[in-house]
């Protein structure tokens, strides 16, 4: 599957998470529960998935953890927050950096309507 398509499927799953829970949870069960649906939609999903960060000649084992990481492309940024602003796109930027993945995903679930919560981040490799 390509990114785009992967993203599809993503975006499907978020908003049936969004439709059963609506706003106003934490991120971690946002979290919780998009997991479960990627997984039931039969994607390879990891979970909190270690990102190491290499300074110079250090390497940090675990610099980062990945919300969601899909088949191995697509990254997923989860937040519940009052709105999205430039430090959580700076965030999911240097994710898809330190990943060498294309396509990421910022999403607030803290929203009314989930598509209004939800930035598409390309990385230019």
């Amino acid at each position: 599957m390509t990114e785009n398509e992967i993203s599809e499927k993503i975006i499907g799953c978020a908003i049936q998470v969004h439709r059963e829970l609506g706003p106003g949870l934490l991120e971690s069960s946002y979290e919780e529960c998009l997991y479960f649906e990627l997984i039931q939609a039969g994607l390879l999903v990891e979970k909190q998935k270690p990102l190491p960060l290499i300074y110079k000649e250090v390497k940090l084992e675990c610099g980062y953890r990945l919300d969601l990481m899909v088949e191995n492309k697509v990254v997923i940024e989860v937040k519940s927050v009052e709105a999205l602003n430039d430090i959580h796109m700076a965030q999911i930027l240097t994710y898809l950096k330190l990943s060498k993945c294309k396509l990421g995903l910022l999403m607030n679930f803290n929203v009314v309507l989930m598509k209004s919560g939800i930035k598409r981040v390309a990385n230019k490799l």
